[in-house]
């Protein structure tokens, strides 16, 4: 099984469904943007913070490939791998249904730094890896 960083165990909610009975594909984005926060909270940052100092991260670009559907109780993991291209900060994100671990979902999303509004370089990220890389 591939090696992930970060995973984060989530359970379908039926409200995430729509007619067909299978999760809507708008909830994976959702589950990929959850997943990225609460990676940052496992790294001691969190949004609120980082806003607070005038350093704001956007996502520049998703792409999400979807694989099986996810259906109403399903229990699954989300997990990521992360690194830096440039400015960007690239995660690489897969969601994976319980307990078979088949492929729900694949995700890339592009994350840009913006500092005091003007758009960086991506330093702020070098932390954050160094901090990947210590663990």
């Amino acid at each position: 099984m591939k090696k992930y960083i970060f995973e984060l165990t989530i359970k379908v909610r039926d409200y995430e469904c729509d007619l067909q009975g299978v999760v809507n594909n708008s909830n994976y984005q959702r589950y990929m943007e959850h997943t990225r926060h609460e990676f940052l909270e496992s790294l001691g940052e969190n949004f609120g913070a980082m806003h607070a100092k005038g350093v704001d991260a956007f996502v520049s670009r998703v792409d999400i490939q979807f694989k099986n559907s996810l259906r109403s109780g399903d229990t699954f993991i989300s997990c990521l791998n992360v690194k830096k291209e440039g400015p960007k900060l690239i995660f690489d994100q897969d969601i994976l249904r319980c307990p078979d671990n088949k492929l729900a979902a694949r995700g890339r999303v592009e994350i840009v730094v913006v500092e005091d509004g003007k758009l960086t370089r991506g330093e702020y990220f070098d932390s954050i890896l160094n901090q990947i890389k210590k663990e």
